[in-house]
């Protein structure tokens, strides 16, 4: 089988491309060529082109086909119109990996599954993965465009700390700072090792019955916030202060991190992986994130040049934490 990643090296996809080979996928990467904290994966193929110029990406393709392309870098209803544009004709499966933060935000019922509506009023992100999805959907219905869309929950290897300014955060915690956790810690949260999210991506590879459909890839592992953050202080051999403030008194310091908050992480959100487990019998998540706190802490240690303070960031927290205190002192 022969498979185009576009990306390919980065969170998620660096767990895909292995097993991919190790499969016996003949895999192809197109990419730009730049990442340099995660190498390409040994047994692929390389085409340099940068997919937002279209005509120089058209050009680098050539006359190749693919059995499936799978696009870890469309963001906006413009990135997948190009794919459409590129990709027609030339694959049987095109794989669009979208997003749960797309999903009814807060949701009306737990576990989400694929049938869950789609709306998020609160993050823009989650709105252009919507409209995403809707252009796929409107191009299999019209055209028969042979798209599968997967949606990703909070996905992590080594590298990646789960919170925003997670660096930052890691050092507050060892420097004995306080360390903000939003709202009062309770909401479920679910975090997939992208190795593990591996095991559903390749698997829906090459079936047709992915084909026109939806899929979330998701762990079923459920931990609060309040477990998350001392997971990875447990694993950086530290007691930091924690303290509880709620999402909207964050947002009204820092936008940015408030809307991350607001549309996605303040919410409960729990998956049922059932449909996907229908089509491939062997997805099941073996790394729990009590083992993936201890690689990511272990990896930071071992990169201590990767353990980059956000001096702005820094500040925020430290004013957050200040106004709240002086509203509600311990």
């Amino acid at each position: 089988m022969k498979v185009l990643f576009i990306g390919g090296t980065g969170i998620i996809s660096s767990g895909c491309a292995p097993l991919a080979i190790e499969r016996g996928i003949e895999l192809t990467l197109l990419n730009r060529g730049q990442s340099s904290s995660r190498p390409l994966p040994t047994g692929a193929s390389v085409i340099h082109a940068d997919i937002r110029d279209k005509e120089a990406t058209r050009r680098a393709l050539g006359e190749r086909e693919f059995d499936a392309v799978v696009d870890w870098v469309a963001f906006t209803p413009e990135h997948v119109q190009t794919d459409i544009e590129l990709f027609r004709g030339r694959t049987k499966q095109y794989v669009f990996i979208s997003s749960a933060s797309a999903y009814q935000t807060p949701p009306q019922a737990l576990p989400v599954t694929e049938a869950t509506p789609l709306r998020n009023p609160f993050w823009e992100y989650s709105r252009n993965k919507i409209a995403c999805e809707d252009l796929l959907v409107a191009a299999w219905r019209n055209e028969a465009f042979p798209s599968t869309i997967i949606r990703p929950s909070h996905t992590y290897d080594r590298t990646l700390l789960p919170f925003d300014y997670g660096t930052t955060v890691l050092d507050r915690m060892r420097r004995g700072k306080p360390v903000i956790i939003h709202g009062d810690g309770t909401a479920l949260w679910t975090l997939t090792n992208h190795r593990d999210f591996a095991v559903g991506l390749v698997g829906l590879l090459g079936n047709p019955r992915a084909v026109g459909d939806v899929f979330q890839i998701t762990s079923d592992e459920w931990l609060s916030w309040n477990q998350i953050y001392g997971l990875v202080a447990g694993a950086a051999g530290c007691t930091p202060d924690f303290v509880h403030i709620p999402s909207d008194f964050i947002a009204g310091f820092d936008p940015e991190w408030g809307a991350g908050l607001l549309g996605d992480k303040s919410h409960s959100m729990i998956f049922d992986n059932t449909k996907l487990k229908r089509l491939v019998p062997d997805y099941h998540c073996t790394i729990p994130f009590a083992q993936g706190a201890k690689e990511i802490v272990a990896w930071y240690d071992a990169h201590p040049e990767a353990c980059v303070v956000d001096a702005k960031a820094d500040a925020t927290m430290d004013r957050i934490v200040a106004a709240y205190r002086s509203v509600f002192p311990r």
